[in-house]
C-alpha cells in the first residue's frame, strides 16, 4: 500500500485592499507581469508569482508584503482577489507549516532586482527615522482643517489648493517626503466605501507652522483624466471643497525612503513638476528654517520646477522670494503665449556644467512629478554626464545603492 501523497503548501503573495492606494507602481515594477487589476483591486496571479519581492520595496503604504500559507492547490485565484473588500484570515495550518519562503521557479530572485524602479529602495544615511503606518484605514486618526487655500490664479486652469490639517493633541510625526493616506467618505459606484487615496507632505517636519501639530498638503481638483474627459477626481475633490473647521480621516504617514539627508553640506537636486511640488517644498522650508535658526545648512539647493503657466505654478509667489544664495532655481512653462514649449528637462540641459558640478559632489536627487516627465530628466540627465565627462550609468547605480537617487511620479 503507498504512503499518502503530501499536500504541498506555498506561501501565497496578496495585496491588502484596505490598505493599497492603486498607486499601480507594483504592477510597473514586477518583473514577469503577476499583478494586474481591475478597476477597483490589485492583485497577485499565484500561477505567475515566484516571489521576488522586486515590488515590495516600491510600495508606498506596505499593502503588497502580505503573505498566507495555503495549500497549493487551493491557492486563492485572481478572480477571488477581485472580490476581496479585506484579505482572508490566515489560516491555522500556517502555524505547523514551516515555511520560511516562497516557492520559486525560474530564475533566481536576485535576477529579478534589476527590474526595480530606477528610485533608491534605500533612504539617506544621514536621514532621520520615520514613523510608518501608525494609523490605517480601520483606525484612522481624525484631523481638522485649519486652512484651504488657492495657490493657482483665480483664471488659471488649475484648481490647486494648499490644505491644512491639524493633528490636535494625537500624534503624527512626519518628515519632509513622507505621505499620508485619506479617505474620502461615501462609497463608490457598486456601494463600497472609498480606498483612501495618498497626497505628499508639503510642509516641514516641525509642521505648516513651526512647533505646531500639523501638516499641509498640496492638492490638485482633478476634473478630466490624462485623455482630457471630464472626470470628477472623489479624493482631490472632497479635499478641495473643504472647509475650515470640517474633520478629515487620515492614515499613515507613508514612507521610509523619500526622505531629505541631514548632514550638513549635503546638495539637494529637486525636479518636480505641478503638485510634486509638496515634498520639494517641505525640504526648501525645513532648509529655510535651518538657516533662520543659524544651523548647519550649507549644502547647495537646485531647483526644477514647471508648470503650463506662471500662474498655474503652486507656490510661485514665495519661491520667487527666497534669495539666490538659498536656491538655485529654473522655471519652465510650457503653455505661455508667444513662447516656445518648455519642460523641466530642457531647463536641466540649459543649466548642465551646474548640474554636473553638483552631481559630482555629495548630492541627492528628487524627482517628483507626472510618470510622462521620468523619461525626458533621465535622458536630459545622461546628456549632462556625457558632456561632462562622467560615467551616468556608473553614477547613477551609484546613487541609487546610497540612497542618493529618488524617483515618485504617478
Amino acid at each position: 500500500m503507498g504512503a499518502p501523497e503530501t499536500e504541498v503548501l506555498i506561501r501565497q503573495h496578496l495585496i491588502d485592499p484596505e490598505v493599497c492606494i492603486r498607486c499601480n507602481t507594483c504592477e510597473d515594477t514586477c518583473p514577469i507581469d503577476a499583478i494586474t487589476h481591475d478597476d477597483r483591486n490589485y492583485v497577485v496571479d499565484p500561477d505567475i508569482c515566484n516571489g521576488c519581492n522586486a515590488c515590495v520595496p516600491p510600495c508606498p503604504t506596505g499593502s503588497i508584503d502580505n503573505w498566507r500559507t495555503v495549500p497549493k492547490a487551493a491557492a486563492f485565484s485572481v478572480a477571488e482577489q477581485f472580490t476581496w473588500d479585506e484579505l482572508p484570515p490566515q489560516n491555522e495550518i500556517a502555524a505547523d507549516a514551516g515555511i520560511g519562503r516562497p516557492e520559486v521557479s525560474g530564475d533566481e530572485p536576485a535576477q529579478h532586482n534589476a527590474a526595480v524602479s530606477a528610485s533608491s529602495p534605500n533612504p539617506p544615511w544621514s536621514a532621520s527615522h520615520p514613523y510608518v503606518n501608525l494609523y490605517d484605514i480601520r483606525k484612522p486618526v481624525t484631523a481638522t482643517v485649519a486652512g484651504n487655500y488657492r495657490l493657482t490664479d483665480a483664471d488659471a486652469d488649475s484648481d490647486i489648493r494648499h490644505i491644512v490639517l491639524d493633528f490636535g493633541t494625537a500624534f503624527f510625526p512626519v518628515l519632509e517626503g513622507q505621505s499620508i493616506g485619506i479617505v474620502p467618505p461615501g462609497t463608490d459606484a457598486s456601494g463600497k466605501p472609498h480606498y483612501l487615496r495618498m497626497y505628499s507632505v508639503a510642509s516641514p517636519r516641525d509642521g505648516e507652522r513651526s512647533g505646531y501639530n500639523n501638516l499641509s498638503l498640496t492638492v490638485k481638483r482633478v476634473v478630466a483624466d490624462h485623455e482630457g474627459k471630464s472626470v470628477k477626481g472623489v479624493g482631490s475633490n472632497y479635499l478641495c471643497d473643504l472647509q475650515k473647521g470640517d474633520t478629515v480621516q487620515v492614515t499613515g504617514p507613508f514612507g521610509s525612503n523619500y526622505l531629505m539627508p541631514n548632514h550638513p553640506g549635503s546638495n539637494i537636486l529637486m525636479i518636480c513638476t505641478g503638485t510634486g511640488a509638496a515634498p520639494m517644498r517641505a525640504m526648501t522650508e525645513y532648509r529655510r528654517r535651518l538657516l533662520v535658526q543659524g544651523k548647519p545648512a550649507d549644502g547647495k539647493l537646485m531647483l526644477f520646477f514647471g508648470a503650463r503657466r506662471p500662474g498655474e505654478l503652486p507656490y510661485f509667489g514665495p519661491l520667487l522670494k527666497l534669495p539666490a544664495s538659498f536656491i538655485d532655481r529654473h522655471l519652465a512653462f510650457s503653455r505661455v503665449d508667444g513662447e516656445a514649449k518648455t519642460y523641466v528637462q530642457d531647463k536641466l540641459r540649459e543649466a548642465g556644467p551646474a548640474v554636473a558640478e553638483l552631481l559630482r559632489g555629495d548630492t541627492y536627487l528628487y524627482v517628483c512629478g507626472l510618470k510622462g516627465m521620468e523619461s525626458g530628466v533621465m535622458h536630459a540627465l545622461r546628456d549632462i554626464c556625457i558632456t561632462a565627462g562622467i560615467d551616468w550609468p556608473a553614477l547613477h547605480e551609484r546613487m541609487v545603492s546610497e540612497g542618493r537617487f529618488h524617483v515618485e511620479t504617478y
